[in-house]
């Protein structure tokens, strides 16, 4: 513990999956660490995702009798970075591959329950572990951890700067005056900085970005932007997840995210996933689906037209769409089709959202698990006063989209009823992928190409460049540089 409230051997800026898993490996590796988080309750952008990890020959895929190493793994992260893959830190993510395995190995032991390994081509084996019941359950269980290694824990802590003498990083200043000394080190895992104002994104984005925010309101590049202030770099600024078209949440808590992260309730959800029937798992797995995430782009590849509130169509659905509802009234849109489309994707191979290894969620399933995004009418007429448009405007949308289709297209007109429109959907930015250039101790390079003094970032606040393309990456490094930085500040000196 420290000696007063004011001063601890290592400072974490920021509370979600990154900073708890550096403060517990910072306290259980010998050293007083407290979490500063501003918002009211840990959790961050972990708190509100899916919640798959990647890594290789975890005990769940040796039970699979999946013989995978971390080489092949690394191997297969190029094939996801593509065409961007000479924009990848090498060096953080052999780090990723080669510590991932053991990241898991720990939650396990503090009570999180995985279920997987699940595929993701082009991943040669299935190797996404994905918690039961949900997310919340990382930052419970780290909580716990952390309360028991002695780790102390603040929200409505919003650092504003960093302190420094010498050169050396001393520890950080609050909002309202009060200063947080750090003996040995700061570690800023404070997050992406997707939702930061558009004078602090566009030092790096630009085009649709920066009309539109990030899932999580409190990433707003804290740590990013205390790092350049003492002469660290941002990494790979101008890349980011999205735009992406999503639902917006549901007015009510799913079933799924309602239950309670306990590992007794985890255990026997993954038995019933394995002895209840299909047909009986399936509502439950599908609150799941349909509450997080998003609407397949080939609803507009089949016929379905963008509107925005006025019920005006203002993009070509084939072209991007979701660059251009951030520009909309209330950066909102609907879903528009007709019949046509609507018989096609009440089945497998058409779906309206999936969850990798997890399900598929068709229309029916939306009609039964979402109806508050679900409008359906007999006539035109009828959908436009559902959606709370003008008729006749949505009549003409309807005649322009009709006009704009092509034979080599293939789309279906909007004809036949019944008619339905999904949304109020919006467009958001997952991730943004810049982070503060760090070496393989997650310490923060300056600009003299060397590591600043007592100064480390992990997470998103310290992705390095290293490419995260994939499910499960970000989560994997979010844990992994997390655990790695709270050791390597712990004894720091």
């Amino acid at each position: 513990m420290s000696d007063y409230a004011g001063t601890y051997d290592v400072v974490v800026v920021g509370g979600g999956g990154t900073g708890l898993m550096a403060a517990w490996s910072a306290a259980r590796n010998g050293a007083s660490a407290v979490v500063l988080e501003k918002g009211e309750h840990i959790g961050g952008t972990t708190g509100m995702s899916v919640g798959t990890l990647t890594a290789t020959d975890t005990r769940l895929q040796r039970s699979a009798g999946i013989k995978d190493n971390a080489d092949w793994h690394f191997e297969d992260m190029a094939k996801f970075a593509g065409p961007l893959a000479n924009r990848d830190n090498l060096q953080l993510r052999r780090l990723l591959v080669d510590n991932a395995r053991e990241t898991i190995d720990i939650l396990e032991s503090l009570g999180v329950v995985f279920m997987g390994p699940l595929p993701e081509p082009p991943h040669r084996f299935p190797r996404m572990h994905a918690i039961i019941p949900h997310s919340r359950g990382f930052v419970r269980q780290l909580e716990k951890a952390c309360r028991k290694e002695g780790a102390s824990i603040r929200t409505q802590a919003q650092v504003q700067k960093l302190l420094a003498d010498n050169g050396r990083v001393t520890g950080v200043a609050l909002q309202g005056g009060e200063t947080v000394t750090a003996r040995r080190a700061v570690i800023l895992a404070s997050g992406d900085f997707s939702s930061a104002g558009v004078d602090y994104k566009s030092k790096y984005m630009s085009g649709p970005l920066l009309d539109i925010s990030g899932i999580n309101p409190l990433s707003t590049g804290d740590g990013q932007r205390m790092g350049e202030e003492i002469g660290g770099q941002v990494i790979n600024g101008d890349l980011a997840w999205g735009p992406e078209i999503r639902f917006r949440a549901p007015p009510n808590p799913s079933i799924i995210s309602k239950l309670p992260p306990w590992p007794l309730l985890a255990r026997l959800i993954l038995k019933g996933m394995k002895i209840v029937p299909d047909k009986l798992m399936r509502p439950f797995l599908l609150g799941f689906v349909t509450t997080f995430l998003a609407p397949s782009h080939q609803l507009f590849q089949k016929g379905a037209m963008l509107v925005n509130l006025d019920g005006v169509r203002f993009c070509d659905e084939l072209n991007r769409p979701q660059d251009h509802i951030g520009k909309q009234s209330d950066k909102s849109a609907w879903i528009v089709f007709g019949s046509e489309v609507a018989e096609q994707f009440r089945a497998y191979p058409n779906f309206i959202s999936t969850a990798p290894g997890v399900g598929y969620a068709d229309l029916t399933d939306y009609e039964k698990t979402r109806p508050d995004v679900v409008c359906k009418a007999a006539t035109m007429v009828e959908l436009a006063q559902k959606m709370g448009v003008g008729a006749d405007v949505l009549k003409s949308s309807v005649q322009e989209f009709n006009a704009s289709r092509t034979p080599e297209d293939g789309r279906a007109a909007i004809e036949a009823g019944p008619f339905y429109a999904l949304g109020p959907v919006l467009s958001w930015i997952v991730f943004s992928e810049g982070g503060l250039k760090v070496d393989e101790r997650l310490r923060v390079i300056g600009g003299d190409g060397e590591p600043v003094p007592g100064l480390y970032a992990a997470g998103s606040a310290g992705q390095g460049g290293v490419l995260l393309e994939g499910h499960g990456h970000h989560l994997s490094w979010a844990f992994t540089s997390g655990r790695l930085a709270g050791a390597h500040a712990a004894s720091d000196s």
